[in-house]
């Protein structure tokens, strides 16, 4: 059957539509529980309430009684939320340590939101694909369902707030252009400096990717911490917020400050912005920093901000010194912003998050409950300790508000209410079998980054742990699809467009080792009701056609009971993750089940299932096949062969071994440990991909990953035609044998190496052979020592080329050292393996044979002398980075070629041959002649340096979507503003008027609105005290 690659984007579309629109429903179910609940909820300063604080449950004390607050808590381990050990008919309350657990806000809050217990396991019944739901109030408590039990970190303290979260300040806020102003004179030395750096970097942490900024610092004269961000603003993604955290951290406090200068420039800045339409184009504001102003600046707000008030000035006085108190007040109160004091460093948390209540208001006034989603995240911080890895995950969002009558004009903010969505759920609506074997789908959002992609690559490793990178949620669509040089894909999806486009690609595959050339046609539309586009990628030949075969349940069945056959575990033939019944069934076991009619109640993709049920029958004869070699072959005649193997496009494999399992050469291999050899949802296995790319009845050899024990093995594959000319391959077979076989059937047949077409080398003696693969990768050679000292292309530089090419392939997503006080020119080397395959037609099967020893295959890099730096190596950092490395490519049409190679004082000659129906090359050269003098062609990753444009890359301002909604200002926010202002005309006189008006609820850009009796706990300044 064609496949038609619109309408299978669109499908995929409308199911992901309607998969997330039930998480909204979720989360608007949510809202609604809330804000009824704070509609009936009288505040009661006195509250006495013992909740399940998650911090706190199952604890004990000396005399075996639960602690307060720490009551029993069933808790169980539950797969659908990776093996944690929660409580799915309750949630519990998390706070961060700074917060008092029981000060009377909190109380009320957690007693208010007891009502939303019953909602989350209503949500979960109606939808089982559910995860985390929750409730972040803006007092700082954090409910969750399912409850779990938190752990602080190593210091004991739990650092998690759920009012500094993307999800939290993006439901709460709309998009923002912010200019920090911050004070650098002398007289901002020692505790103060510090304290004002870490505000700046709370300030960054409460930016997201659809906000910009800019940092200005002044003393005798004003300077952009970051010179080439001079006269912009830049967009607040990861990269820049991390870039401006490293450039705080230098600041220095010398000098005489003079705010005016600054102030202007910021000012200038936001207008610019505003009138040219770029940045947020909703919010404006200007987050001045300081020990203090001489005077109130009143000109410069005259000239720039008034009477519009555009722009809100938020200020921020740092230290117990309120001398000059007054008139930073005045600033922020005469410019529609919010005046805090911050004396220490536990003080900076809660003042900072007093800006976004600010901001919140006109939306809060307007109750308009906008569903925001977020970027893709690694919430590495919720389950702490626990979670056996990281989950990428986007989550979706929105605020609650207060209803009551008496406070609906102050515009509080209760808190925000979240859901997290997998986005492995989301990628299980794009089928691999229906892509595919090269093929894959793909998200991205309005900002045109990536949210899932098979070559995303979120994770680094740091000694033997793996970490998130910096910025691995601000990889742009254009650094993985790096051949859309015009970006002509990314615009198109950015805008929301529904369409096609092909392109001529280079896949990097094997750890980047390797590269396929292909034709790519991409079929994009976005996602109603999100911020995201869905992109699906065919690969010509691998893509276009899925065959459908008619085969009886009956002969299907009897089929896949085979022992030998096994199913693709990470697809989905049936859900079995929903019904806890199903949770132990392998898929395997569920398509069984589901034809048998076992299991009524399974859900599965017939077709897929129908696909499975044909590969079964069209492939079982290979059992009694493999059976027969076995029973035939001896050491004489088929030396060596562990394993064979097979695997089909429906992620069917069968596999027989030839030895026992314990003796094995490569026991990972074609298991969950080797995600390369195997069918993932990400990718069909390298070996099945490479063999597809071969031309039919060609064996493609490859030595595979090396085991614990050091042990490789080599794989052989050949693709065998099917008799369909224009579907994509269909099966892989392949058989594995032991390298040490291989080896000494090589050593035995070395005399002969002085074949015809090397007549004109020296004698036989001084001959070097060597097989190698279409990479330039040595498989054998005849002295294995030698074998460890090559890799590829180092002792053949010369000759290769005359029958390779070299291909540059670009990482955007790589990490370079930063070597400590030292400089160091050395780059760690590729993990280098080498493969043979074979490959077959369209329509077609693959498979394997291992072979391998760690003494006969030099596939890793020899041993080197360490240089010096690297015994600084604990104090080695990573940062992300763009690098550039070769990949060789032999040019098949060359079968066999020869030459000289001038080596100073003497000539090494040499001669390459094409080994026919494979993926190898022999190669002879003379060994006589020393051509040490020439470099070796290293696979080293080199770092690409941007000198010249290093201003013009950071200054670069990509097309984006903005966010459909805004909510900068609401008019009775600002009825009550020019009130503000009427009262304090006079600036000279500002200091004794405005005092009584810092404590007036109408001041609402000023001051916090009081609690009044039967009100609510949640005003949007409420600023609680803590106990830390």
């Amino acid at each position: 059957k064609e496949v038609d690659g619109l309408e299978l984007v669109k499908k995929f579309s409308e199911q992901m539509e309607s998969m997330l629109r039930r998480k909204v429903e979720a989360v608007e179910r949510l809202v609604e529980a809330a804000e009824d609940a704070d509609l009936n909820h009288e505040y009661n300063s006195s509250l006495e309430f013992d909740y399940y604080n998650s911090l706190l449950i199952n604890e004990k004390d000396e005399n075996d009684n639960y602690v307060e607050l720490g009551d029993e808590f069933i808790l169980e381990p539950n797969e659908h939320f990776n093996n944690l050990l929660v409580n799915t008919t309750y949630s519990d309350i998390q706070l961060p340590t700074n917060v008092y657990n029981k000060d009377p806000d909190i109380l009320n809050g957690v007693y208010m939101s007891e009502a939303l217990n019953p909602i989350f396991v209503d949500n979960f019944e109606r939808d089982p694909t559910l995860t985390w739901q929750y409730f972040g109030s803006s007092t700082g408590f954090f409910r969750l369902y399912p409850g779990i039990k938190w752990l602080p970190d190593e210091n004991g303290v739990i650092s998690f707030d759920c009012r500094n979260r993307g999800w939290y300040i993006q439901a709460a806020t709309s998009p923002k252009d912010i200019v920090i102003i911050v004070d650098v004179s002398g007289s901002m030395k020692g505790l103060r400096m510090t304290i004002a750096k870490h505000t700046i970097v709370t300030i960054l942490d409460t930016l997201g990717e659809n906000d910009f900024v800019n940092i200005i610092a002044y003393n005798d004269y004003v300077h952009f911490i970051e010179p080439c961000f001079k006269g912009i603003l830049v967009q607040a993604d990861r990269d820049n917020r991390e870039h401006f955290k490293q450039l705080v951290d230098e600041l220095q406090a010398k000098g005489v400050g003079t705010v005016n200068k600054a102030l202007t420039e910021s000012f200038k800045i936001l207008r610019e912005f505003r009138d040219a339409g770029q940045g947020g184009l909703c919010n404006q504001a200007i987050m001045l920093i300081t020990d203090g102003a001489v005077e109130d600046y009143e000109a410069v707000f005259e000239k720039y901000n008034w009477p519009d008030r555009k722009v809100r000035v938020f200020t921020y006085l740092i230290g117990r010194e309120v001398t000059f108190a007054p008139n930073v007040k005045w600033i922020a109160c005469n410019n529609k912003g919010y005046y805090t004091q911050i004396s220490t460093l536990a003080d900076v948390q809660e003042n900072v998050m007093e800006y976004l209540h600010v901001l919140s208001r006109p939306m809060v006034i307007n109750h308009d409950h906008d569903i925001i989603w977020t970027e893709a995240y690694m919430d590495s911080a919720l389950f702490a300790s626990q979670a056996q890895s990281l989950l990428l995950m986007t989550t979706v969002a929105m605020p609650v508000f207060s209803k009551k009558n008496e406070t609906r004009s102050h515009g509080i903010l209760l808190g925000v209410v979240g859901s997290d969505v997998p986005l492995r759920e989301l990628l299980k609506l794009a089928p691999r079998y229906k892509l595919g074997v090269h093929g894959y789908a793909f998200l991205n959002t309005n900002n045109g980054y990536i949210l899932s992609h098979p070559d995303l690559r979120p994770l680094y490793k740091e000694g033997k742990k793996l970490k998130p990178k910096p910025n691995y949620n601000s990889v742009d669509l254009s650094e993985v699809e790096w051949e859309d040089q015009d970006e002509i894909l990314r615009t198109a999806m950015i805008n929301g467009e529904t369409g096609y486009l092909s392109m001529d690609v280079k896949v990097p595959v094997d750890k980047g080792k390797r590269v396929l050339f292909l034709t790519n046609d991409y079929f994009f539309t976005d996602i109603s009701g999100t911020p995201f586009s869905l992109g699906v990628v065919l690969s010509r030949g691998h893509g276009e056609y899925i065959l459908l075969g008619n085969t009886s349940v009956e002969e299907g069945l009897h089929d896949l009971l085979q022992p030998d056959l096994s199913l693709a575990n990470e697809w989905i033939y049936c859900i079995t993750d929903i019904d806890p019944d199903h949770r132990k069934l392998s898929q395997l076991e569920a398509v069984i089940r589901f034809l048998t009619g076992e299991e009524p109640d399974l859900e599965c993709d017939e077709e897929l299932v129908q696909e499975v049920l044909f590969d079964a029958v069209v492939t079982a004869p290979m059992e009694a096949y493999w059976t027969t070699l076995a029973l035939n072959m001896s050491l004489e005649t088929e030396a060596g062969v562990e394993m064979a193997f097979l695997g089909t496009r429906a992620g069917l494999m069968r596999s027989a071994l030839y030895v026992g399992s314990e003796k094995l050469s490569n026991r990972k291999f074609l298991t969950r440990k080797d995600k390369e050899s195997i069918f993932t949802m990400d990718h069909f296995p390298l070996w099945y991909r490479r063999a597809a790319e071969h031309p039919p009845g060609s064996f493609i050899y490859s030595i595979v990953s090396e085991d614990d024990a050091g042990n490789l093995s080599l794989n052989t594959r050949g693709e065998k035609k099917k008799g369909f000319s224009r579907i994509a391959s269909n099966a892989t077979l392949s058989v594995a044998v032991p390298g040490p076989r291989l080896q000494t059937a090589a050593r035995s047949g070395s005399h002969r190496c002085a074949i015809s077409d090397v007549a004109s080398l020296s004698s036989p003696q001084v001959l070097n052979c060597f097989l190698i693969d279409n990479n330039g990768f040595i498989l054998i050679s005849k002295r294995p020592a030698e074998v460890r000292e090559w890799s590829c292309c180092l002792p053949l530089t010369a000759c290769l080329f005359c029958f390779a090419s070299r291909v540059t392939m670009y990482d955007y997503q790589a990490m370079c050292k930063i070597p400590y006080h030292h400089h160091s020119g050395a780059r760690p080397l590729l993990s280098v393996r080498i493969s043979l395959h074979p490959a077959f037609p369209a329509g077609t099967v693959s498979g394997g044979f291992l072979l391998g020893h760690p003494q006969h295959y030099g596939v890793a890099y020899p041993p080197k002398k360490l240089h010096s730096s690297h015994k600084h190596k604990k104090h080695d950092t990573l940062q992300p980075c763009d690098t550039e490395y070769p990949v060789f490519v032999y040019e098949p049409a060359i079968k066999e070629t020869n030459g000289l190679i001038e080596c100073g004082d003497c000539q090494k000659m040499f001669v390459a041959q094409q080994i026919a129906s494979s993926n190898l090359l022999l190669l002879v050269t003379d060994a006589a002649c020393d051509c040490s003098i020439f470099p070796p062609v290293l696979l080293d990753a080199k770092e690409v340096k941007y000198i010249l444009l290093h201003c013009d890359r950071m200054r670069s301002q990509k097309l984006r979507r903005r966010p459909d909604t805004c909510h900068a200002f609401h008019p009775e926010v600002r009825q009550v503003g020019e009130h503000r202002a009427g009262l304090s005309s006079t600036p000279g006189t500002s200091a004794v008027h405005t005092r009584p008006l810092f404590l007036h609820t109408s001041c609402l850009w000023c001051a916090r609105p009081e609690t009044q009796p039967g009100g609510s706990p949640f005003l949007a300044g409420g600023h609680h005290s803590s106990d830390t």
